[in-house]
This record gives C-alpha cells, structure tokens and sequence, in this order.
C-alpha cells in the first residue's frame, strides 16, 4: 500500500530476523539460497543479457538492496562483481543492523561513484525493475526499466 518504505521494512526485517544469528549460519543459508533458489528467479533474457555484455568485455557489475550472503555467492559464479548491502555482526554473531546503509536509492548510484570512475567507460548500462533503481539508472548513457529502454528525459 506503500505506507511504509521499504527502507524501513527491511531495516526491521533485518532487526528482528536476524539479530543474534550466527554469522556462518547465515553464510550457509545464503551460499544454499544461491545455488538452489536464484537460478529459478532469474528470467533467460536477463541471463542472456549478462552473457552478451561479458562477450563483448564489458565490466558487468550487480548492485542490488540485495545482500552479500548470496550475492557475492551467485556473482563469484558467473564471474561478476557486486555492490550491495551487508549486515554488522560481532564476534561472528549478526547484531540485528546494516553495515553502512542499504544499498537503494541514491545509496546505490553513491556506492557506483565511490567504486568506479564513469567517465573511463564510453557507454554505461543500467537495468532496474523498481522505482528504488532511478537513482542507479539515472548514472546510464543506455536505461532499461523493467527490461524496456527509456529515455533519460521520459524517466520513470
């Protein structure tokens, strides 16, 4: 209904769901998710995309709200790189927070900057299924939202 952001939604999801969880026990759970769960989420042309962008040796990286437990799990795999959220723990027990802030919104077109020069690459493309990617597409000379180019102009 979206009375609440999903900022917040997952900020208390990450609270009550896995505060005081053991680390490895959630690395277990995520690498499991990776390999069993992922592959059947993920559409054959968003797959396909990815093999045409690495045939022509272009830099493929995911930036996803999405977090490292089974991300970089997944990404390692087919050879990609990764920005996203991570969760705090100590002394190998997670304490129930977001290491930094999620990566959404703005936070994901900051981290892109933070890590990569853009002007080193001639064209940038950006995929984005929700309104939380304008930021991130908003960085790209070539824009896909929910898998159809837009013009910068148009936006979302």
């Amino acid at each position: 209904m979206g009375l609440v952001s999903g900022v917040l939604v997952r900020r208390a999801i990450v609270r009550f769901g896995y505060c005081g969880v053991p680390l490895s026990t959630l690395e277990a759970m995520g690498q499991d998710f990776a390999r069993s769960y992922l592959p059947s989420t993920l559409r054959p042309e968003e797959m396909q995309r990815i093999a045409w962008h690495k045939a022509r040796g272009h830099k493929v990286v995911v930036v996803s709200g999405g977090l490292d437990v089974y991300l970089a799990p997944w990404c390692q795999e087919h050879g990609l790189e990764l920005i996203c959220s991570s969760l705090r723990h100590f002394q190998g027990v997670l304490t129930g927070h977001y290491l930094g802030e999620q990566c959404v919104l703005a936070e994901k077109a900051r981290r892109v900057h933070e890590q990569y020069d853009l002007s080193l690459f001639p064209t940038i493309y950006a995929y984005g299924d929700t309104p939380e990617d304008t930021d991130l597409l908003g960085l790209a000379s070539k824009r896909y939202y929910q898998w159809q180019e837009v013009d910068a102009a148009v936006g979302l």
